[in-house]
């Protein structure tokens, strides 16, 4: 069933759902965009993950995240940054017509806006990636199986001068644990995938602007 998320009818049906954000936000200004790798790993339908350098300067070093980066002047919109990030990281090559859309953007602690891509990137070997390791200590991927079951769900309660502020998801049992704006990420693609089989405990997570 999880196959049907990658048939021509599932990707039309999320193109669809995905057109009215994309056009009103592949161009407008961001500070970074993300590429969500939807692929087949074995035959078997998953997200593709890196686990940051821990050798970047950057604070998000050693975390779990989505191939991308921060939106340069010279990137014709978010999509563009996203497959330009994601082939400097990984060495992929991923064609424009793979994109299904653009996701409902999160933003960082700082306010900054974060946009995810949504690409169907295919058969996917990962031996056949070339990572820089200035910028990923390793690539993995979890299958939208594993992700969809309620035994790998957790949140996380965030509090602020001793009251509760938010609560964001947490993926676990996989070689490395998905949380941050990462599992934000992956919980509103889960939703868009697979709505009749996803169910989260809480609402869709939002993190807090202010």
């Amino acid at each position: 069933m999880l196959l049907d998320c990658l048939s021509a009818e599932g990707e039309q049906r999320c193109r669809q759902l995905l057109a009215e954000n994309t056009s009103r936000l592949r161009s407008r200004p961001a500070a970074a965009a993300v590429l969500v790798p939807l692929c087949l790993v074995r035959g078997v339908p998953a997200l593709l993950y890196t686990l940051r350098s821990s050798r970047l300067v950057r604070k998000h070093k050693g975390e779990v995240s989505f191939p991308g980066g921060k939106c340069d002047p010279n990137d014709q919109d978010v999509i563009h940054t996203a497959l330009r990030e994601t082939q400097e990281e990984l060495g992929l090559e991923v064609p424009k017509e793979h994109v299904w859309g653009v996701l409902q953007p999160v933003y960082d602690r700082g306010k900054a806006t974060i946009v995810p891509v949504l690409a169907n990137v295919g058969p996917l070997d990962l031996q056949s990636l070339r990572p820089n390791p200035a910028e990923v200590d390793k690539v993995f991927e979890l299958s939208l199986a594993h992700l969809l079951q309620t035994q790998n769900h957790g949140y996380t309660h965030f509090c602020q001068g001793g009251h509760f502020r938010y609560t964001l998801p947490v993926f676990l049992h996989g070689p490395h644990r998905v949380w941050g704006i990462t599992a934000v990420i992956t919980e509103f693609t889960l939703k868009l995938l697979a709505p009749g089989i996803y169910q989260p405990c809480l609402a869709a997570p939002k993190l807090p602007r202010g």
